[in-house]
């Protein structure tokens, strides 16, 4: 049986179309829910902080070219300041390509770091996974309901350096077609403080009513093993959920089972179980 190739396989002509087709088919969709899309910014920070956290800009990965994390510095300067201040009211729903738009020369954007295929590659505006990561991270530790989230298809490109977070809580979009979205189906108010330093990119989740809720992620049984030549990262992603006045842990739920390829060398890695 011969596999016939999908029309956006063809040529870059019909991967164009297919990708054009998708960014259209998801404006019209917007257009249905545009009131309920978060689109209000107040100046001042809500009082309650729920979470904050902050990712290193300039990471060691790999052999990634230097210019490529300096001008991911840039785009991440660019975007955050698209998000910062928005609030999240009752019901509505928080979308990243709404607020950050296209990313693109004539707004300032440079040629960064991006992942395609399974690859790393360049590309204009490079490094927005980066920030989704980072609304994610702080997500989870919310009442929030994540509605659209994507990964980048279980594999593992770069070795661990000053890991802050358990691997495979990561984000994955393309505009627009590919967003982060989640809804707030609680009766608070919640808003994202996001803004760039010279090293961190920094994030905020604020309120204007304390959760009765507290989250903890952590990863479990982590292990490599090695399956026809191949190797690949283990383990499974856990997040509690536990009353902030008994600290009972009342749910734990499975967010993410890794069987990861690993795209690095992995001569250092102590333990890899051969299956």
């Amino acid at each position: 049986m011969v596999n016939r190739k999908l029309f956006c396989q063809i040529s870059p002509t019909t991967y164009k179309i297919a990708v054009f087709k998708c960014i259209m088919v998801r404006k019209l969709k917007n257009l249905a829910i545009h009131n309920k899309i978060a689109s209000k910014k107040i100046k001042d920070d809500l009082p309650i902080l729920i979470y904050k956290h902050k990712s290193l800009i300039r990471r060691k990965l790999g052999n990634v070219d230097i210019q490529l994390q300096d001008n991911k510095a840039i785009n991440l300067n660019l975007a955050s300041a698209k998000v910062n201040k928005i609030t999240i009211g009752c019901g509505e729903t928080f979308s990243f390509w709404s607020l950050v738009g296209s990313c693109t020369e004539k707004k300032g954007y440079k040629k960064g770091l991006t992942i395609s295929s399974g690859k790393t590659t360049s590309g204009i505006g490079g490094g927005m996974c980066q920030f989704t990561n980072l609304i994610h991270w702080m997500i989870l530790h919310t009442d929030m309901e994540i509605v659209e989230h994507h990964h980048h298809d279980q594999i593992d490109l770069f070795p661990d350096y000053n890991r802050q977070i358990p691997f495979g809580t990561g984000t994955s979009i393309v505009y627009n077609y590919l967003d982060y979205r989640f809804i707030n189906n609680t009766n608070n108010v919640y808003q994202l403080i996001t803004y760039t330093d010279d090293t961190y990119l920094c994030g905020e989740i604020r309120s204007d009513n304390y959760q009765k809720f507290k989250y903890h992620i952590k990863s479990e049984n982590e292990f490599f093993t090695k399956e026809n030549d191949e190797v690949f990262r283990n383990g499974k992603v856990y997040r509690n959920k536990i009353d902030k006045e008994t600290g009972i842990v009342i749910e734990k739920k499975l967010i993410r089972d890794n069987h990861a390829k690993v795209m690095y060398d992995t001569e250092n890695i102590d333990l890899i179980i051969n299956n």
